[in-house]
């Protein structure tokens, strides 16, 4: 499971998800890639989900290039707790995915193995994804 070696910080504030992404909005690696159109939180159990969902399908033949990384601390009150006492414990690490955010890029396949990959991908995935091309940045559906 993707989590951070180090932090500086065990916990931290929700924070918010409205705008488009700051980073990872123009492809880097690879000519097809999945965006995502809504904000979400992206779990590691998911991320690997879609990880292991692509790959299986790449088969050796292209490479996956993942764009986010679970680097904020979800905690959690044990069930059954009253209110008061303090912030709970880390339970799970999510990458926040704001709209427009590049997920993952794949290399080296054409584009109908692409498009059948990331459509497998994108079930794994809790938002509403699209479909790009290296070309066309973003204006592909």
């Amino acid at each position: 499971m993707l989590m951070p070696k180090k932090t500086k910080f065990r916990k931290m504030q929700r924070g918010t998800m409205s705008g488009r992404s700051k980073g990872a909005r123009t492809m880097e690696f690879g000519d097809y890639a999945i965006v995502a159109l809504e904000p979400k939180w992206l779990t590691a159990q998911q991320i690997e989900a879609m990880r292991v969902t692509v790959s299986r399908r790449l088969k050796k033949v292209g490479r996956l290039f993942l764009r986010v990384f679970p680097d904020k601390p979800i905690t959690k009150k044990p069930a059954e707790t009253r209110m008061g006492k303090g912030k709970g414990n880390p339970e799970t690490w999510v990458a926040v995915i704001k709209r427009d955010r590049i997920i993952c890029e794949i290399a080296d396949v054409d584009e109908t193995t692409a498009r059948e990959i990331f459509k497998q991908a994108a079930y794994k995935l809790p938002m509403k994804t699209k479909f790009i091309k290296k070309d066309t940045q973003g204006l592909s559906a």
